[in-house]
């Protein structure tokens, strides 16, 4: 599976030379940032076994983010967080995390490959790839980045925060999710706008 994954690449990077892949995690959370990932894998030293993120158990998950970081070429991860996300809206605040995590690159890439439909606005040219994060090495690389480093910070700020049992669901829209809410509110780090509807603010 990893090579098919990075022959989707070759193709690509026959064409426009350094390629990066880039995906998030945290588009429905009702808490927490929105984080995004930007990868250039180095295609003479392939990571073995990366995959879509939602495909890998957690475990598989921390083992590969080390060797990505290890291996890759270059890498940025970029938070954008709740206030930013209820200015923008979701998808604007998404395809901003792209353009910070695409343009803070060391290494400048010739195209970047964005998982889903929609391509940020930014100097350097981007292909948009349905369900790329099964498809593409740099982009599955990117999405275990993005993974990895927004469930570790929703563990971090389970430890501030503990009456919301943030490590159980990391913010997504559980029912024990709203249980809590309805006991405690709601804090600074929730996204206002995804809870309008609810009546939480």
């Amino acid at each position: 599976m990893t090579e098919e994954l990075y022959a989707f690449d070759a193709e690509y990077r026959a064409r426009a030379g350094v390629v990066c892949g880039v995906d998030e995690a945290g588009r429905g959370p009702l808490c927490g940032p929105v984080c995004v990932a930007a990868v250039i894998l180095d295609p003479a030293a392939p990571v073995d076994g990366v995959n879509d993120s939602k495909k890998l158990s957690e475990k598989k998950r921390e083992l590969l983010y080390p060797q990505i970081i290890e291996k890759a070429l270059a890498y940025k991860v970029v938070m954008v967080g709740p206030q930013t996300i209820d200015e923008l809206n979701i998808l604007n605040a998404t395809l901003l995390g792209m353009r910070q995590a695409v343009e803070g690159l060391a290494v400048r890439p010739g195209l970047a490959l964005i998982d889903g439909n929609r391509c940020p606005e930014m100097e350097i040219p981007a292909q948009s790839v349905v369900k790329g994060d099964a498809r593409s090495a740099s982009i599955s690389a990117a999405s275990i980045l993005a993974k990895v480093s927004r469930d570790r910070y929703m563990e971090q700020l389970a430890k501030e925060y503990p009456q919301y049992q943030l490590e159980k669901h990391k913010g997504y829209p559980t029912k024990l999710h709203y249980a809590l809410l309805d006991e405690y509110g709601i804090q600074p780090f929730y996204r206002r706008s995804f809870l309008k509807k609810r009546g939480y603010v």
